[in-house]
């Protein structure tokens, strides 16, 4: 099955300061995947540049093997996509809203809108600009869902829900893909919202992917470890880890190494003394992978 997103040596600058390098990345069909950076990283530039919301300076990115700059509108009918900020028409009601968006969308589901508006007690005859902010964002999810996409872009789409708004939105993401094969990326930073649907981690740090993986993988494979420069050296030479993620030196002389592992070598290097091996959550991975 093709890649709905395939990303091809992507390059964006604003003035002289580069925010995406020669980046590469393609994201497989029926996949969710969450995308990691610091703020300032440029995830929102990158999902801007992905949808064709913000030109780019070099390389190419094809949205279900179409050139994004020419989509066509059986392609564009295939994307939903929710931002940062609600881009709603804030002078209509949320049923007219709707009734706008549904016309241009060949297979509109009616009783999913219908559910959503139940369930997260939203007024069709109420003015969009009268809604409070989280309603404003559920309404936003909803627009987006409505067309039962193919390809899902969320770019921080929770920020204004509380937890238990998050939740459902997120068991309504999971339902999405296992009823349509949605391909979703989801851009966001509280992870523990990722942990609960991500398939996929991948992180953005100096303008490119660093590390693409799923999620159970990452999490079971790498382990931290920390000692004397000449011990994490005979780690290194002993041990020969699958994948070095990151390697820091320490402000006491000592050095770090985050690194991926098979089983047998983890075992070797949980019984050594002359280091301290850790595994670590999801949250203090992403602070390592992204400094």
């Amino acid at each position: 099955m093709q890649a709905p997103i395939q990303i091809r040596s992507l390059y964006k600058s604003f003035e002289s300061q580069y925010v995406l390098a020669q980046l590469d990345w393609e994201v497989e069909a029926g996949s969710i995947v969450g995308l990691l950076g610091r703020n300032g990283a440029g995830k929102s530039t990158l999902i801007e540049c992905m949808l064709g919301l913000r030109d780019h300076q070099g390389g190419e990115v094809l949205l279900f093997g179409e050139k994004v700059g020419e989509l066509s509108e059986a392609t564009k009918a295939k994307i939903g996509y929710v931002p940062q900020s609600s881009e709603l028409f804030e002078w209509l009601t949320a049923g007219q809203m709707l009734n706008y968006f549904k016309a241009m969308y060949p297979h509109w589901n009616d009783a999913k809108v219908n559910d959503l508006m139940r369930r997260w007690e939203l007024p069709f005859d109420k003015l969009i600009s009268k809604l409070s902010g989280g309603q404003k964002q559920r309404l936003s999810i909803i627009r987006a869902l409505a067309h039962d996409p193919e390809l899902l872009i969320l770019d921080e789409p929770v920020a204004s829900l509380d937890p238990a708004g998050r939740r459902e939105f997120l068991r309504e993401i999971v339902d999405s893909v296992i009823g349509h094969q949605t391909t979703i990326v989801f851009s966001t930073h509280i992870l523990s919202d990722l942990e609960r649907v991500a398939m996929k981690v991948a992180f953005l740090n100096n303008g490119k992917i660093l590390h693409e993986q799923a999620l159970d993988d990452l999490m079971e494979v790498s382990l931290q470890v920390t000692g004397t420069v000449a011990a994490v050296a005979q780690v290194l030479l002993e041990h020969k880890p699958k994948k070095v993620l990151q390697k820091t030196a320490l402000r006491d002389g000592n050095d770090r190494l985050l690194a991926q592992w098979e089983e047998a070598q983890t075992q070797a290097l949980l019984a050594r003394s002359d280091v301290r091996v850790e595994r670590l959550s999801l949250e203090d991975l992403f602070i390592e992978m992204t400094k």
